[in-house]
């Protein structure tokens, strides 16, 4: 959603690098840009002069002006900014006292509220609440049965007393849920409530009737982030209205500019809760503005990342596969565990997300965006068709082997060689990074080995070089070798300098004799 002013800003950072001070003329400059990628993306204009009166401000102080490197202050103040714009800290929710929390969702229709109450209540479920969802919407045709096919699949209860399609009180409804939730135990629900294409009298006097009915702890308002600046007009509406503690934005995974995101808390005074990227139930988590912040900046959400990890990965099977690459120089790890780790970074989401989520990405947009999710299913396809055993060691397949191979996944002998060897030398740099040697194919890398001689040393050691005398008589005498004096035999003595006493002397040195088997691979060597 934010790839345009993304772009911007790292064009705007990028011209800045190289300059040792910042001057007015450069600060103004920059706030020019600034300005520019916001009103694109859609901000709110308010929200904008506010902004950049803000960095001007910030980027004029001695302390950025003085800088070794002003480009990345600048950077840290257009960071700071974003953060507060989009609520400072991440707010979550408020939980009742005393069972069961009640959370009211209102909005315009079309902006994701059925199925919004849907990820809201399989995102509770994962953090060990027992949520209920209430079909208030009786206007909309078929929205009750949209909320009890969500409710299933989110796993989730719905209390939906009323068919709907325009039969049955929605405030009535309300208040029985919450008879319902008490006598059954449920300590969250959730409220679906109607909308309209527009804001009306009609569709405010309902949802306060509903909101003074059940005295709900969280009132969330969702917005579609795609309309930009009229979903902020909207807000504003429901604010004075209706009245709302939080807000929820949905389909942040589209290709609109963002504005809305950027000028909702700001100009409604209202923090951004929840965000909802994509289609997929499990798609919607709590809105960190830090994170967003870093995101906007291609600096990553590496946090995020971590904590999609953690409940995809299971850190026992993580630790085996480690475990497989550092015994045997790695040959333990097979392609059953490669499959396994594989599949694991597939349930976090698509690679195309995974990778947008880690810092600099930026400037692989467009292949990253190219990248085929079905050539995961083509890798899986080859490596089931072979046997445990090839899984366990690649090593054994041979041309009729990879034949079979490439037929039963119906694929080609090039791709499962493709497949083979890439696998081959990964495996191979893992468990060299795993046992602390270095990485090949990295020259100049300190640790990762294959690297050049530093400059220094070569230029010393070019130093040491003599060159070839012109002269003969001057050139034979070079080539001669020297003859060296002996050294006298020195008493073999400790750290202290005193004799080791049993220590063997030169003579019995000279007596010593290798064993059979030691002689024989010297005397090879030195015949080579």
């Amino acid at each position: 959603m934010f790839d345009t002013l993304q772009d911007r800003l790292s064009e705007t950072f990028r011209n800045l690098r190289g300059k040792g001070r910042l001057s007015e003329a450069d600060i103004n400059e920059v706030a020019r840009e600034i300005r520019i990628a916001l009103l694109e993306a859609d901000v709110n204009l308010g929200v904008v002069k506010d902004f950049v009166a803000s960095v001007k401000e910030q980027a004029r102080s001695a302390e950025v002006s003085q800088a070794l490197n002003p480009t990345q202050q600048i950077v840290k103040i257009v960071n700071e900014q974003l953060v507060e714009i989009l609520g400072g800290e991440t707010r979550t929710l408020r939980f009742a006292k005393t069972p069961p929390t009640v959370i009211m969702l209102a909005g315009l229709q079309g902006s994701g509220k059925t199925t919004l109450a849907g990820k809201l209540g399989r995102w509770l479920k994962e953090n060990k609440h027992h949520p209920l969802l209430v079909a208030a919407d009786l206007q909309r045709p078929n929205a009750v049965n949209q909320l009890q096919v969500v409710g299933q699949r989110a796993g989730v209860p719905v209390f939906s007393p009323e068919p709907g399609n325009g039969v049955g009180d929605p405030v009535a409804v309300a208040r029985a849920s919450i008879d319902e939730a008490t006598r059954k135990m449920y300590d969250v629900v959730i409220v679906d409530t109607a909308g309209r294409l527009g804001v009306d009298a009609e569709l405010m006097q309902q949802a306060m009737d509903i909101r003074d009915a059940v005295h709900p702890d969280e009132v969330l308002f969702v917005v579609d982030a795609m309309i930009g600046q009229d979903a902020v007009n909207t807000a504003i509406a429901f604010r004075d209205g209706v009245g709302f503690d939080g807000v929820v934005l949905s389909k942040l995974d589209g290709d609109a500019r963002g504005g809305a995101a950027l000028s909702i808390r700001k100009v409604t005074g209202r923090p951004i809760m929840f965000a909802s990227n994509g289609e997929q139930l499990a798609d919607f988590d709590v809105f960190h503005p830090d994170r967003m912040a870093s995101r906007i900046l291609d600096m990553g959400d590496v946090l995020t990342l971590i904590e999609q990890a953690e409940k995809t990965f299971d850190a026992e099977q993580s630790a085996k596969a480690a475990e497989k690459l550092l015994t045997k120089k790695g040959k333990g790890f097979g392609l059953d565990d490669f499959l396994a780790q594989m599949q694991a970074v597939r349930k976090m989401g698509p690679m195309s997300k995974i990778l947008g989520m880690m810092p600099g990405m930026g400037q692989y947009k467009d292949a990253i965006g190219a990248i085929d999710e079905r050539e995961i299913d083509r890798i899986e396809a080859i490596i089931y068709s072979m046997t445990p055993a090839e899984r366990s060691d690649p090593t054994i397949l041979n041309g009729s082997r990879r034949s079979r191979i490439a037929k039963g996944s119906g694929t080609s002998v090039t791709e499962v060689n493709s497949l083979v060897n890439r696998f081959m030398e990964t495996r191979k740099m893992m468990a060299q990074l795993g046992s602390g040697g270095g990485m090949p194919g990295m020259p100049g890398v300190p640790g990762m080995g294959g690297g050049r001689r530093p400059a220094r040393q070569q230029a010393s050691k070019k130093k040491g070089r003599k060159g070839v005398s012109g002269n003969p008589a001057k050139r034979a005498a070079a080539s001669a070798p020297a003859e060296q004096p002996a050294a006298p035999a020195q008493p073999a003595v400790d750290e202290f300098g005193l004799p080791i006493s049993g220590a063997p002397s030169s003579s019995a040195m000279d007596e010593f004799q290798l064993p059979p088997e030691l002689a024989k691979m010297f005397d090879q060597n030195k015949g080579r």
